[in-house]
């Protein structure tokens, strides 16, 4: 799944547009490294992502097309 899409269904990010914005302004990694929107997610990965001065990092666990709200916060594990 791509990057910017995973953001939006684990709504860790809002909406899709912004999620591609953060990716493309340099505020999001995926394991290490600044990603790309496009940049394929897999579980077992690390994204980190930079909001001001503040930086949430987390594990992904599951990678879904679509998710519940409730559900959401399952597909990730803050670090």
């Amino acid at each position: 799944m791509r990057l910017d899409k995973w953001l939006k269904v684990s709504r860790l990010i809002k909406r899709r547009t912004v999620a591609q914005e953060a990716c493309d302004g340099g505020h999001v990694s995926l394991n290490g490294r600044v990603a790309k929107p496009s940049a394929e997610v897999k579980a077992g990965d690390t994204v980190e992502i930079s909001f001001g001065s503040r930086t949430l990092r987390a594990e992904v666990l599951s990678v879904a097309e679509t998710v519940r709200k409730d559900d959401a916060a399952a597909m990730y594990r803050e670090i």
